[in-house]
């Protein structure tokens, strides 16, 4: 091997071994995990540290969570590959001290601790803030579905049960027509037999799906995973997908996740407030501003913002039935505060007739009498008049729009902002993403995927000394 870079002789002895630590770079992200749970309030956070009485001792809380969080940054999940790195990687024996748990014992540490473990998360965004590495000026809020361990075979709704109760009585009535001509043909008794018995497996199918009907409608959504109870069937990009819906709230200045939360909804649509509230506790301010995607648009959590002090920005979704069939829709009447009137586009006024509550809401209901002689009534309804609904909180959502249209690049900066932290987060998953079941423990997870992601983006904008001189100070 003359002429080529030579290693050392694996069998040679030494006289002075060298130290774990000189393997481990002075820059490397594991001395940082080891400062930054060291220095945690582990018992504070609800993580068990005191020992048994009696058995055999067990690993402390310390060690368990710095191999989690060296294997979540180092996109290793699974219990049994993190067994296999502590006795194979030498980054996790020096952060260990040579100690290598079995993953049944790594597996429930995950499973015991999560809300420690999300308190934990939560610790480092309070350290970012201190590190003033989080922007008071805007959040940017954003939610996105992730696949749950459960197969969309294995998902019940309505929808679906009936139609698979359909496939299986079609299967079933169309065994039985060439049972019928099997008969009249007098066909081997063997193909009968199998007929027969196909038939029979069929009507077991049927059964099967009848029980798992009654306990599909039993539940409170009308919806059944096998698999992962907690998981639901959701719409996403167009097509469906058993999962859970991931929200979270983003720093505008360095990308960071303030807050996040999982829910087995997979509607946005009452999520903003609480996403908003949240944000803003982390940062400790009297007043936001967050802007999200006409997903979340409410005029409920819009006011619940407001009340809050919290500015949100949100474009409002374009569904009107009235332009589609070529009509002048809502945007076309325009309020008149001081009269309490819409002025409609023939500069008719339409003028309060009653209040009426509609879905929890006081609705105000306005129309003209000048309709039925109105020149171009074809262009506004095909009734006898064009009435206007207003919400009696109206405004709340007007001074949205308006701050949305002094603001004409939030959707952009929402986008740029936002959408990044799931798709990092997404690409170290893989196509699986969630490896746990129940809505609980997935949201353990997501904590964990949540805090390496955070710990490597401090790591790139602050530098790894710096970001431990930070933490020891």
């Amino acid at each position: 091997m003359s002429g080529f870079i030579e290693g050392d002789d694996r069998n040679q002895a030494t006289l002075f071994p060298e130290r774990l630590d000189d393997y481990v770079a002075e820059d490397s992200p594991v001395r940082v995990i080891d400062v930054f749970i060291d220095d945690l309030d582990i018992s504070g956070l609800g993580f068990k540290t005191e020992p048994n009485d009696t058995g055999r001792p067990g690993y402390h809380a310390t060690t368990m969570l710095k191999i989690y969080v060296y294997g979540y940054l180092n996109r290793v999940q699974s219990s049994r590959c993190l067994e296999h790195e502590t006795q194979r990687n030498v980054e996790m024996m020096w952060l260990t001290g040579r100690l290598a748990p079995d993953h049944k014992t790594i597996s429930d540490f995950r499973k015991d601790n999560g809300e420690a473990i999300r308190l934990v998360c939560r610790e480092f965004v309070m350290l970012c803030k201190k590190l003033n590495l989080l922007s008071n000026a805007l959040v940017a809020i954003d939610g996105s579905k992730f696949k749950a361990v459960n197969n969309r075979d294995r998902n019940f709704t309505r929808a679906k049960m009936k139609r698979r109760l359909a496939e299986v009585e079609a299967s079933i009535d169309r065994y039985l027509e060439r049972l019928d001509e099997a008969d009249r043909s007098a066909l081997a008794a063997d193909n009968t037999q199998r007929l027969e018995d196909k038939v029979a497996a069929l009507k077991e199918a049927m059964a099967r799906l009848k029980k798992l009907e009654v306990r599909m409608l039993e539940a409170p959504d009308k919806q059944l995973s096998l698999t992962d109870s907690d998981a639901r069937s959701m719409n996403s990009r167009g097509s469906g997908m058993v999962g859970y819906n991931v929200q979270s709230a983003v720093d505008s200045q360095h990308h960071l996740i303030i807050a996040h939360e999982v829910t087995n909804v997979g509607s946005d649509r009452a999520q903003l407030a609480k996403m908003a509230k949240q944000a803003q506790a982390v940062l400790g301010r009297d007043k936001l501003d967050v802007v999200a995607d006409r997903g979340y648009y409410s005029g409920r959590e819009i006011r619940a913002c407001e009340q809050a002090g919290i500015d949100a920005y949100l474009p409002k979704p374009k569904t009107s039935g009235n332009k589609a069939r070529g009509q002048f829709d809502r945007s076309e009447f325009h309020y008149k505060a001081d009269n309490d009137e819409y002025e409609c586009p023939a500069g008719e006024r339409l003028i309060y007739r009653f209040t009426r509550t509609e879905k929890g809401k006081e609705i105000r209901r306005y129309w003209s009498s000048a309709c039925t002689a109105c020149p171009i009534k074809n262009k506004c309804t095909t009734g006898d008049y064009r009435r206007v609904s207003r919400w009696v909180h109206e405004a709340v959502v007007e001074r949205a729009q308006a701050r949305l249209d002094r603001q004409p690049d939030a959707m952009r900066i929402r986008r740029a902002t936002v959408e990044h932290p799931f798709g990092t987060i997404k690409s170290w998953m893989g196509a699986t993403h969630f490896s746990m079941k129940s809505l609980p423990r997935v949201s353990t997870e997501m904590s964990l995927h949540v805090l390496a992601y955070n710990l490597k983006r401090v790591i790139n904008l602050v530098g790894t000394r710096q970001l431990i001189a930070a933490i020891e100070a």
